[in-house]
């Protein structure tokens, strides 16, 4: 895991995305590269910030292994949130014709989700911060920027794709939340609590 690279590439991203997604582009890095040396690492971060700030801030009387549940739960939410949008996002470029590159996918989602991975490193880990996530709406024109110069779409196309983007990952992460949460507090009252 490349701390360096992680720590410029997400800087890169959120002051000047264009000029990113453009070294993106010519580099041509395999999804184990993305996966482990950017996507991976801030997953682990937010879900160590779920499990600190449930632990000292939030659940104070519940048992600490209801922490250990909610940065598990967190992580199980960002990992397969990201991986069911890239195939979403995937089959949308699909049904346009442009593309099915699933790496091309896999970048756009997770590039684009850098300021939704600080910003929930933050509140996760002060609840009363929650306003904050409100910065990750930022992630919106890093996928807007990523996906003309990854995808290059004519422009009818572009606006049609960034709403069925947005929806199919609004659905995903509300499902996932849904289901994650639920699971998560069975588990614990089942055999916990």
């Amino acid at each position: 895991m490349d701390f360096r690279f992680l720590y410029h590439r997400t800087k890169y991203f959120i002051i000047s995305p264009v000029q990113a997604w453009d070294v993106v582009h010519r580099e041509n890095r395999p999804m184990k590269f993305v996966r482990g040396s950017f996507f991976l690492p801030l997953t682990i971060l937010v879900s160590i910030s779920a499990f600190l700030g449930s632990m000292f801030f939030i659940n104070t009387t519940l048992r600490p292994m209801y922490s250990v549940l909610t940065g598990v739960n967190t992580f199980l939410f960002l990992y397969l949130g990201i991986y069911a949008s890239t195939f979403v996002v995937r089959e949308i470029m699909r049904a346009m014709d442009l593309g099915h590159d699933f790496l091309v996918a896999f970048k756009l989602v997770a590039y684009s989700m850098a300021p939704i991975f600080l910003s929930l490193t933050v509140s996760r880990l002060f609840e009363s911060l929650l306003f904050i996530n409100v910065l990750g709406l930022y992630g919106l024109y890093i996928f807007w920027t990523g996906m003309e110069v990854m995808v290059n779409p004519p422009d009818h196309k572009k606006l049609p794709m960034i709403i069925a983007t947005v929806v199919a990952m609004l659905m995903i992460f509300f499902l996932l939340q849904v289901i994650l949460s639920k699971l998560t507090e069975a588990v614990y009252f089942t055999i916990f609590a």
